[in-house]
């Protein structure tokens, strides 16, 4: 077990997200660093959707309750074991009794704890995510609260340490051509792309809201219509709004620009008044990108499978 003794300011289950159930209504939820999350699973040998817990900004402690083989990944929220420094990219093992604590940094705005085994909540629609707009999933359907005791299978046989190289994470992010530029006026893509936004502080686990001295205003509408986390809508009041995980699933703002998948998980470390700029690319460019990171998840499973064979 994990018992919450502060959960921050804001912790909740999440895996890879809940996938197909758009047309009901229902968001996708999960991690919004999937790579985070893969190499966290990877680090420990789980299955690449078991569930971790997702840490925004830190000031969070938690205690193991029974042995545990943990890995942390994400952004550095100077996480310490008891009084030991811990690292993102890193496996450690816990023993019961162990308090687990995450600070902040200035720098990152999201850290991941991943256990062996993944956290044992419910599977929801084929996924163990929080949605914490309509308040399902994840523990109890909500964000983690002081005295939360969360469930998973204890470590019998204690990890050694090991690394993966962490992913950079950027503010320069591509983008790929909206539908919806040919309603808009004509210049706008090209400035959305030349200027740098500053992070709303009214950006959220459903989307992050842009904001520039000069904005991109119109009074273009277009009929209600399917979104998904990456779209870049831009209503009447010139402020785009990239959509994450927890976006609703329809939306009647012109699209103006769609982040590549490979991208998006750059927005887990936009905190806000953090910069962002844009750069367009073509399919091919977004399908090689995805292609690449997902190959160096494998090539780590791969190297850790037969280190693990020659022990």
């Amino acid at each position: 077990m994990l018992r919450v003794i502060k959960p921050g300011v804001f912790s909740s289950i999440q895996d890879l997200g809940r996938h197909g159930h758009r047309h009901l209504g229902v968001s996708q939820s999960g991690v919004l660093d999937p790579i985070a999350l893969k190499a966290g699973n990877a680090l420990l040998g789980n299955i690449e959707t078991a569930a971790c817990i997702e840490i925004t900004v830190g000031l969070a402690e938690f205690e193991f309750t029974q042995p545990c083989n943990f890995a942390i990944t994400g952004g550095n929220l100077n996480a310490k074991l008891n009084s030991t420094a811990l690292y993102p990219g890193w496996r450690y093992h816990a023993k019961a009794g162990d308090i687990i604590k995450f600070a902040s940094h200035p720098e990152f705005l999201r850290a991941y704890l991943c256990v062996e085994n993944g956290f044992d909540v419910p599977n929801l629609m084929n996924s163990r995510s929080t949605d914490c707009q309509t308040q399902f999933g994840g523990f109890k359907g909500n964000a983690l609260q002081k005295g939360d005791v969360i469930p998973f299978s204890e470590s019998c046989v204690p990890c050694s340490e090991l690394a993966i190289k962490p992913t950079d994470y950027t503010n320069v992010v591509r983008v790929l051509k909206g539908p919806h530029c040919d309603i808009l006026p004509e210049d706008y893509l090209a400035q959305l792309l030349s200027k740098t936004w500053t992070i709303s502080d009214l950006s959220n686990r459903m989307g992050a809201r842009l904001e520039h001295p000069t904005l991109l205003p119109h009074q273009k509408s277009i009929d209600s219509q399917g979104v998904h986390p990456g779209v870049i809508q831009l209503p009447p009041t010139g402020t785009p709004i990239v959509l994450l995980n927890d976006c609703q699933t329809t939306g009647g703002y012109p699209i103006i620009a769609s982040v590549i998948q490979a991208d998006l998980r750059h927005f887990s470390q936009l905190a806000p008044t953090k910069t962002c700029r844009f750069k367009l690319v073509d399919f091919d460019e977004a399908n090689t990108a995805l292609k690449k990171q997902e190959q160096e998840i494998t090539r780590f499973k791969i190297a850790n499978q037969q280190f693990e064979n020659k022990k």
